[in-house]
């Protein structure tokens, strides 16, 4: 069994792609072309470099359940967290991660 097919079981039905450093893995094969999700990912993976990986996940993960606590809603704790934020906010442009600056997560996006 792959991957992405044990996380299709453990991750929200609504998710499309994951990044786990220093791997984009995509839910279902059709994915892989969508060129919006795949900057929106590697957005992911340059902040995931940007913190040396691990802090990433650790701030993720407490920011997330920080959210959870306040929002008591699933989708927009995960819509507020910094790092989904600017992610979302800059997935369109295609050219953003040759001019993002560094902790552009925590700068005004």
């Amino acid at each position: 069994m792959h991957l992405a097919s044990i996380l299709r079981y453990l991750l929200p039905k609504t998710f499309t792609a994951i990044t786990l450093w220093p791997f984009i893995i995509f839910k279902y094969k059709e994915n892989k072309s969508d060129v919006v999700l795949i900057n929106h990912e590697r957005i992911h993976l340059k902040q995931q470099v940007e913190l040396l990986v691990i802090p990433f996940y650790i701030i993720y993960i407490l920011e997330y359940l920080f959210l959870l606590v306040k929002l008591k809603d699933h989708n927009q704790a995960y819509l507020h967290i910094s790092f989904e934020k600017e992610a979302y906010l800059h997935q369109d442009n295609l050219n953003y991660l040759s001019t993002r600056k560094r902790w552009a997560t925590w700068k005004n996006n």
